[in-house]
């Protein structure tokens, strides 16, 4: 005879649904906002806290009920919530903003983000707010940098004609042929076409400066996001960067960091990687540590890091012949080969990841896919 379970002795409790529910939706605090318990009162559970979305709350109150839990308090702040319809959507106004752990200009910079980049609003806290990009990670940046959009403009600028900047730097000046600064550019800034004339294109910042760029420093977006994966061009862009200096939290052509190395490189070729080296690790072909530098291709993602715990603190991008570049005091290329004379007081990698092949799985977006973009 067959024994039956039934749906109340499978049920789990609302601490254990949360537990639950947090390690599939919002495992990493730098990609989501997640923040609340349940506890009883009176033989009534009621949940308490902070989540960043509806869809979040949601999920939350869909796994009561089907743990058999029908009654109980509903404590639950949603941040986006607090966002008026006309500042959801925001996009970085210069051509490069500071984003940081904290509302406050002396905390730690966790990134950078580019003029264009879509970002989601959260959460206002006096001059800052707290905001998504487009590769998931949350921080804080000043109201100063931002120009707040609702849904309807955001539409239609992802509808717009775009031109993104190709050149490592430019700028935008007042007039074709002029020397007036409207506004630095670097790579990766977006911005949106008004004109062209005699090798100069005319474009408008998200907060709505209007100049002139030359046409060789840019590139029409929609046409530029369909070029295929190509570590000739990855190569280029870090090879550019030799030299540059270090900058915790850097993630541009001006100043960059070891993962925002690697983040700037790909994005040349339009493929959006996560933040940090700890979550590159995670995306892509994995090939764990113990690998000969002889299978790895241009374009591979080195990890280095604590060979007790294998928790990972530096990235590169190979190179060929046993070489890497990366970010490390400044922009350089090193050896993986012990007796090479440039062989750095580093450990062999822990593990590497190929995104080639890889585009569109978990953590590794192309940009022209991003629904944020287009």
């Amino acid at each position: 005879m067959l024994a039956f379970t039934s749906l109340a002795s499978m049920a789990i409790t609302p601490v254990e649904a949360l537990a639950d529910l947090k390690q599939r939706l919002a495992p990493d605090k730098r990609t989501a906002i997640w923040d609340v318990t349940a506890t009883q009162q009176a033989g009534k559970w009621v949940l308490n806290g902070t989540v960043g979305t509806k869809a979040q709350k949601q999920a939350i109150l869909a796994a009561m009920l089907k743990n058999g839990y029908s009654k109980y308090t509903d404590k639950i702040t949603v941040l986006e919530d607090g966002i008026p319809a006309a500042r959801k959507w925001a996009q970085v106004k210069l051509s490069i903003a500071t984003l940081r752990t904290e509302p406050k200009h002396s905390a730690e910079i966790a990134t950078q983000g580019i003029m264009g980049s879509p970002v989601k609003v959260l959460q206002k806290d006096g001059e800052w707010y707290r905001v998504q990009m487009a590769d998931d990670y949350i921080a804080y940046v000043p109201e100063s940098s931002l120009a707040f959009k609702n849904e309807t403009q955001m539409k239609a600028w992802r509808k717009a004609k775009r031109y993104i900047v190709t050149a490592y730097d430019s700028r935008l000046v007042t007039e074709a042929h002029g020397d007036e600064t409207v506004s630095d550019l670097v790579m990766g800034n977006i911005l949106e076409y008004k004109t062209s004339q005699g090798g100069w294109i005319k474009l408008a910042t998200p907060d709505g400066r209007v100049g002139w760029v030359d046409a060789t420093d840019v590139a029409e977006l929609s046409q530029w996001s369909q070029q295929g994966f190509s570590a000739a061009q990855i190569e280029k862009t870090a090879r550019r960067m030799m030299g540059s200096s270090y900058l915790w939290g850097g993630t541009t052509t001006k100043v960059t960091d070891c993962s925002g190395l690697t983040k700037v490189s790909y994005l040349s070729n339009g493929i959006i990687l996560q933040r940090d080296a700890s979550q590159q690790a995670l995306t892509g072909k994995i090939m764990k540590k113990g690998t000969d530098w002889r299978q790895y291709e241009t374009g591979d993602l080195l990890f280095f890091g604590n060979e007790k715990t294998g928790r990972v603190t530096h990235v590169g991008i190979y190179l060929r012949d046993g070489k890497y570049i990366h970010c490390s005091g400044q922009v350089k290329i090193n050896s993986l080969i012990p007796t090479a004379s440039d062989y750095p007081y580093l450990y062999s990698p822990l593990s590497a990841s190929r995104i080639k092949g890889m585009v569109g799985t978990k953590g590794i977006v192309a940009l022209k896919n991003h629904p944020w973009y287009f």
